[in-house]
């Protein structure tokens, strides 16, 4: 259940003595950019002559392991914290958590309530209680108010601000009389248009160039403000995606009826909550219903995903197949795409490093 489709993940150091915008000669700047769902060889499917710029004069790493599950938002804290998603308690983008009696969807942007994001301390945090500034521009949870909280300088979630917009407060923050030690930066391409299109169709050839364009305006404006040799940048992804198709799709209808339970999380991990005396019926409906789906009992995750001790990690999950979907049924409607579950492995820029855990990413920014 290994995949290589995945996400890819570019590491450039550019570590220099220069402290032309630095309050602190010894302090070093660190970017941390993520394009969502940049999967592994999409360096390589069309031109991409700035990742490769990258590439030819920073550090790639071969192979990046992603957590279970590898969605955006358990993957991006992951990125931020180090830490597995049982622990820091992101565990999916959309979950239930039974003790605090509330949900977090990312589909309504049920996402800003402090309690779901405490599990753990993200690195802008620790950055500021070390005596430093933050910024970021449109990275997940960095508009929530986490221990009481936010970056130095941040940007409220909006998905219809530009790239270049992002970037000019980037810029901005860290060449201010008060400059950020620390910036993240977010983007939402080529996952929204995988999801549309199917990542291996043809029609993805133009948003991986223009993602490969969009790296080479950072470059330049990165330049133009004199902060090409003064940082610390490190391009990364949260996940990959693999093509699916509706003669690949399991409808939890045909097994089971839904009025005996929750789905809290959908495919490729789906987290069902039985309702109250249904567990058992719930489980013996699903256990062997379809030979391209797994399902587990919580207690039975395997101990290799980090994924069971956490009280938002739902009773029963399915885990599909890699190519296949689960849903309710199909009028839901097939989003068409799979993100890698058990480990992501991408291509990266080292002549050392063959192999980086996404955790690492944290040490590596920290």
């Amino acid at each position: 259940m290994t995949s290589k489709l995945l996400c890819a993940a570019f590491i450039l150091a550019a570590l220099t003595l220069s402290i032309t915008f630095s309050l602190q000669p010894d302090q070093q700047k660190v970017l941390l950019v993520s394009f969502d769902g940049f999967r592994w060889d999409y360096l390589y499917r069309v031109p991409t002559p700035h990742f490769h710029y990258v590439m030819k004069y920073g550090v790639h790493v071969k192979q990046v392991t992603n957590i279970f599950i590898t969605k955006t938002y358990p993957n991006h804290y992951t990125l931020v914290t180090g830490l597995f998603a049982e622990n820091h308690g992101i565990v999916a983008n959309d979950m239930f958590d039974p003790i605090l009696n509330k949900s977090f969807s990312l589909d309504t942007m049920n996402i800003y309530d402090s309690e779901f994001w405490e599990e753990a301390t993200p690195i802008w945090i620790t950055n500021q209680k070390a005596g430093h500034t933050s910024g970021a521009a449109m990275w997940p949870g960095t508009d929530v108010k986490i221990h009481e909280s936010f970056p130095t300088h941040y940007m409220l979630y909006n998905e219809s601000v530009s790239f270049e917009e992002r970037v000019a407060k980037i810029i901005e923050w860290f060449t201010s009389k008060e400059p950020i030690n620390l910036g993240l930066l977010y983007w939402e391409d080529p996952d929204d248009m995988g999801h549309h299109l199917g990542p291996d169709s043809p029609l993805m050839g133009p948003v991986i160039s223009d993602i490969d364009n969009k790296l080479g305006y950072l470059i330049q404006m990165l330049k133009k403000a004199n902060l090409w040799n003064t940082l610390n940048l490190i391009i990364t992804s949260d996940h990959g995606m693999t093509q699916c198709s509706e003669e690949r799709v399991i409808e939890l209808d045909q097994y089971l009826d839904k009025e005996h339970y929750l789905l809290i999380d959908q495919s490729p991990v789906a987290a069902i909550l039985p309702k109250e005396g249904k567990f058992d019926e719930v489980y013996e409906a699903l256990a062997h219903a379809h030979p391209n789906m797994t399902v587990y009992k919580k207690e039975e995750i395997p101990e290799r995903w980090h994924y069971k001790y956490n009280t938002r990690v739902q009773p029963i999950i399915a885990v599909a197949d890699e190519g296949w979907y689960i849903l309710q049924n199909k009028s839901e409607g097939l989003m068409c795409e799979y993100v890698t579950i058990i480990s992501s492995h991408s291509a990266s820029l080292c002549a050392k490093v063959d192999v980086m855990d996404n955790k690492a990413l944290y040490l590596l920014v920290e």
